[in-house]
């Protein structure tokens, strides 16, 4: 049976991925690899040439990951969420303060999520971009705060999970709702059977 590589760590992904039904091994870094540092913002680039160059840069270094352990071959799939605010790019918090100061800034604001997707596949390449609009409620300091307080906000972009808590702060989304979860299921199909996957 064919599988993909799954180079996230992200439980929401696998579980998106399982949902088409793709049999999938995960292909997390190794230790001594600096995940982080792919993340790190270049200038004033815009937040789409962001989370596609991100994107590309993890999937080049899980595809070597591949090679270096004597996998055997196959599709290997690489995705990155960010948020932005105008241009202003939403990663991870560092901590807690700076989740609240995120959170304060989308606080009554229609932002954008977007999520690259791109998968490797022989000598083959293919990528596709996600962008969706979310409008949150006028957020008070004690919610914010409590929100922080539960812990959901660190390790997300934005300072927020959709599918969490903070579905209570949203007020509108446009466009694809497991792309703010991090894995856009229609682009994600589409990709997946350009490298032959029946879905």
């Amino acid at each position: 049976m064919r599988f993909i590589y799954l180079a996230s760590q992200s439980p929401r992904r696998a579980q998106l991925l399982g949902q088409l039904g793709v049999r999938h091994e995960l292909l997390l870094a190794d230790d001594d690899e600096d995940a982080e540092a792919l993340e790190a913002v270049h200038g004033a680039e815009s937040p789409a040439a962001y989370v596609q160059r991100v994107t590309g840069l993890k999937l080049d270094a899980a595809v070597e990951r591949r090679k270096r352990r004597g996998l055997p071959d196959a599709p290997v799939l690489c995705a990155d969420t960010t948020v932005a605010l105008g241009r202003s790019i939403f990663g991870k918090p560092d901590d807690a303060a700076d989740a609240r100061r995120m959170l304060s800034l989308l606080s009554g604001t229609t932002h954008r999520v977007l999520t690259a997707v791109a998968v490797h596949h022989g000598r083959r390449r293919d990528a596709a971009l996600s962008v969706s609009r979310v409008r949150f409620a006028t957020l008070t300091r004690p919610e914010i705060a409590r929100y922080v307080e539960g812990g959901e906000p660190l390790g997300k972009a934005g300072a927020y999970a959709v599918q969490g808590a903070a579905a209570a702060f949203v007020e509108y989304i446009g466009g694809s709702y497991s792309g703010i979860m991090g894995l856009p299921m229609f682009e994600t199909a589409q990709l997946l059977r350009h490298a032959g996957f029946k879905i």
